[in-house]
């Protein structure tokens, strides 16, 4: 009996196949909507003075800014080739060659982060509130909401893992096939039960890492987030410190399921062996997710840091 699980054949990109309206572009539209009602429900618990009209404009912005820092980003650093440096007016073109609407369908999760942070922050200091207290009540439902875009990964067929011979391996359609004159990949194939003939090309069973950052990234984090630290909060900005280091942790320990970046592969290599970069190798190979989690981990620690040390000499001056 095969040790793996085929992808699932019914599951299609397309909402209603023939019309341009995917999958993937509703379950961010589910993850927008979420994080907007846990927002307003915080509003409403710790009763801001925030209009209406504000909080939707500061939701507005702040998902315009994250679209535009996911895009830009996506096709900056995760583009090795360089076409989108070369060609820059096509990074938020829609459109592929035959002008069929495909949407932006490179997006990066940190840049999204950057973008968004900016847009809030511009936002917050033109109309004189409090950034890091809204962000607070942001950043607790952010990881549900989460859940919904890497839902969006997985019926994408897209992001997949690296190779493995556990039994929750999946085939994905579209991952790269391998050459059976490879030592390493006949003996997968024999591990999980797949035929093959001789120097054919075939796929191999991959980590579901879209599923496991859906339920780690998203709704582990949330109920972190949401039933323990947010009612500890110590000063403003306390629980984005501790969602930039909980997100940056749980998201560096998955990168190691999921297989890098093609053509960008390992930027920091200290292990003799890391090629095929479709089998987890060592531990000290790391991707550029990696090294963007592992900067978002220590700026959560900084922004814990600075924001205590600002709360302090705020309580010692009003003490006086």
């Amino acid at each position: 009996m095969p040790a793996y699980v085929q992808y699932p054949k019914w599951i299609r990109p397309e909402v209603i196949p023939g019309f341009p309206f995917h999958w993937y572009g509703l379950m961010y539209l589910i993850a927008f909507l979420i994080t907007y009602l846990l927002f307003r429900h915080q509003l409403k618990t710790e009763k801001l003075q925030i209009s209406d009209d504000d909080a939707v404009n500061i939701f507005f912005w702040a998902i315009l800014g994250l679209l535009i820092g996911a895009r830009v980003f996506a096709t900056v650093v995760y583009d090795p080739a360089g076409f989108y440096l070369r060609k820059p007016w096509l990074i938020f073109w829609p459109f592929n060659e035959q002008m069929k609407l495909v949407g932006l369908q490179g997006m990066s999760y940190h840049g999204g982060l950057i973008g968004a942070v900016i847009a809030g922050a511009i936002y917050c200091r033109v109309k004189k509130f409090s950034f890091f207290s809204l962000t607070d009540l942001v950043v607790a439902g952010i990881p549900l909401g989460y859940t919904f875009g890497r839902l969006g990964n997985f019926i994408n067929g897209e992001l997949w893992g690296r190779v493995t011979t556990s039994g929750i391996g999946m085939i994905f359609p579209n991952a790269p096939r391998f050459s059976t004159t490879e030592e390493w990949v006949r003996e997968t194939a024999d591990t999980v039960g797949i035929a093959y003939n001789s120097g054919e090309m075939i796929q191999l069973p991959r980590h579901p890492s879209q599923l496991y950052e859906a339920f780690f990234e998203g709704i582990f984090l949330w109920i972190v987030l949401w039933f323990f630290f947010r009612r500890r909060k110590k000063f403003p900005g306390y629980l984005l410190g501790v969602y930039l280091i909980g997100y940056g942790t749980v998201r560096f320990v998955i990168e190691y399921f999921r297989e890098p970046d093609i053509g960008i592969g390992y930027p920091i290599q200290l292990a003799e062996q890391a090629y095929p970069q479709a089998l987890f190798l060592s531990l000290w190979n790391f991707s550029t997710g990696q090294i963007l989690c592992f900067l978002m981990i220590l700026g959560g620690f900084l922004l814990l840091w600075w924001r205590s040390r600002a709360s302090g000499k705020t309580g010692q001056s009003s003490g006086k």
